[in-house]
């Protein structure tokens, strides 16, 4: 039988990759966003607004999962405060409604800035994984901390499965021209130590976290496997973060931001670069 996704805030970048995703894929997708999409999805996308438990409810109604992407998406859009109950609203009543519904599995975004984005205060190590956990230093970043632990705890209540996805930043081959601008000054990027995610990896991370299995409430880092920069991984680290141990060998331009639970839980290997897109002068 085909089972039927919701994907929430389907009209934003992960949003409409992520349902070109799954139909790819052979599942049926109830679409939703408290707006319109850019541009036409494949399928129909449902209006509502998940600050209302109501609608969000409403929305999950006879569907076997969901793929919870609506969240305001970063911090300086709107004020902290704003940023942290509007994320807060959601999520809750997003896992409240799932759990009511009894879906097979939530799947939903939380973030990289979980492990102290941005690194104002430079990382213990690196490559930072699950374990730099929790260290948040935006109302965004508390925002996802926080519902993670909500998460935790309703996946406990109501045996629900819960996958939080800790995205890097969600680019595609559109914003990788600007990369060379990042070359010259390394501390332009080291908020996320240098970090990216390729759009189309993050929707795959998305289906592989419905298809894995699954229990409790788990979170994974999803990076690429590289960092936006041409020069080496540990040249970077030594420069911006003298004195931040780097753990083990990630290669040249290996990501500082590790993926190893997702490969290990998820079967999550990424599969695209902005390497494929641009030349990349060593410097």
């Amino acid at each position: 039988m085909t089972k039927r996704i919701c994907v929430t805030g389907a009209s934003g970048r992960a949003g409409r990759v992520t349902v070109a995703e799954l139909l790819a894929h052979g599942y049926e997708v109830v679409a939703t966003d408290r707006v319109k999409p850019p541009r036409d999805l494949g399928t129909g996308v449902l209006l509502a607004d998940l600050t209302d438990h109501g609608q969000a409810a409403e929305v999950l109604a006879g569907t076997d999962a969901v793929v919870h992407l609506a969240n305001i998406p970063a911090p300086e859009i709107y004020t902290p405060a704003t940023t942290f109950n509007a994320n807060m609203t959601m999520n809750f009543n997003v896992f409240l409604a799932a759990a009511q519904a009894r879906l097979e599995r939530v799947v939903w975004a939380s973030s990289e800035t979980t492990l102290g984005l941005p690194f104002d205060v430079p990382p213990r190590y690196a490559p930072v994984d699950e374990d730099h956990y929790p260290f948040p230093t935006t109302t965004y970043a508390l925002s996802k901390v926080a519902s993670e632990t909500i998460a935790g705890h309703i996946a406990g209540w109501s045996g629900v499965p819960f996958t939080a996805l800790r995205f890097s930043n969600i680019l595609g081959p559109a914003d990788y021209e600007r990369f060379p601008s990042y070359w010259p000054d390394p501390r332009a990027r080291k908020w996320n130590l240098w970090g990216y995610i390729d759009e189309r990896d993050a929707a795959a991370a998305c289906r592989l976290a419905l298809e894995a299995p699954a229990e409790g409430s788990a979170s994974c880092i999803i990076a690429a496997a590289d960092t936006v920069m041409n020069r080496s991984s540990e040249s970077l680290l030594k420069e911006v973060f003298p004195g931040v141990p780097l753990t083990r060998d990630v290669g040249e331009f290996g990501s500082l931001l590790a993926t190893d639970r997702a490969a290990k839980a998820l079967g999550y290997v990424p599969q695209h670069s902005w390497r494929d897109h641009l030349d990349a002068p060593k410097s």
